[in-house]
Formats: structure tokens, sequence, C-alpha cells
């Protein structure tokens, strides 16, 4: 964990690496906020960071979205992924399971235009195919105002892991 100051003192190519990735494959968010330095503490460099995505257009939030892998079946992941869809035991699903989650990836994202997201830090295998099931079932209005949560979840947790 690194705290202000450190942040504060990284150079450009070093902040990428660092926090380049809390939102999927969006570096160009760290980008941004690196030329906001420097910060006053880490919550304010945490509000900043958020904020640049929460002020996005919603054609800018759809293509983070379909930056996000695609649950339990991608096989290329991001390091921050990887680790995240282990720990929920995503890894290990049964054959059933393997094809319930294959089914649903496919069928979410015809109908939504964008892959199921979900932060699944604290959740296991069981719990999202059950939140997936549900959450499929919702208007594109409201599941698109979810997977935006979801995914500022995401970083949020990336981003605790990090800053103290």
């Amino acid at each position: 964990m690194i705290d202000i100051k450190k942040i504060n003192s990284l150079d450009k190519s070093e902040f990428l690496s660092i926090f380049g990735n809390v939102f999927e494959k969006s570096k160009w968010i760290s980008e941004k906020v690196f030329d906001l330095k420097p910060f006053k503490d880490s919550n304010s460099f945490i509000s900043e960071i958020i904020g640049i995505y929460e002020n996005s257009d919603n054609k800018t939030v759809l293509e983070i979205l379909n930056l996000h892998p695609e649950l339990a079946v991608e096989k290329k992941l991001t390091a921050d992924s990887e680790v995240e869809q282990s720990k929920a035991n995503l890894k290990e699903c049964t054959p059933e399971e393997f094809n319930e989650f294959k089914k649903l990836n496919i069928e979410y994202k015809k109908k939504f235009n964008f892959p199921f997201i979900i932060a699944v830090k604290g959740k296991n295998k069981n719990e999202i195919l059950n939140y997936f099931r549900e959450r499929i079932k919702n208007p594109l209005d409201e599941e698109f105002l979810e997977a935006k949560i979801q995914v500022k979840k995401i970083a949020t947790f990336r981003l605790e892991e990090i800053v103290k």
C-alpha cells in the first residue's frame, strides 16, 4: 500500500503502472488524474479518479463496460481480474456451472450490448450466478446503471488495495 506522499512523487510511468487498470483496461482515466497532481490526501485522490469515471458520458461508460471480461469463461484476463475471479472460485466451476455462465454471458451480451459486470469481491460463484440470473431480467436502463455502479465498486476495491 502506498500513501499520498508516494503517489504525488510517482512519475507518469510508475503512476500508470500502479493505477492504469483501476478501471479495467481504461488507462486514460489514470492519465487524466495524473495531470491533477499533487493531491491533498488519499481521499481527494480517490475522489478525483472516481469522479473522472462518474462524469463520463454514457457512450464512454459503455466503452468501459465493454472492456470488462465475461465472468468464468474469459480466457485472457488482466492480472486484477484474474485474482478477483479466482478468489470468487469462478475458475473452479463444475461443467454445469460453466455451461450456465457461458449461456448467460451470451444472452446478457445480446440483450444489453455489454458484458455482465459485478464486483465479485466477497462473493462466491453461487452468489454471482444468482445475481446473474436475476439481473438478466432487468430492463436496459436499469441494468446499464447497475453495471456502471458495479464498475465503480470494482475500482474502489482496487484502490483500497493500493492506497492507504
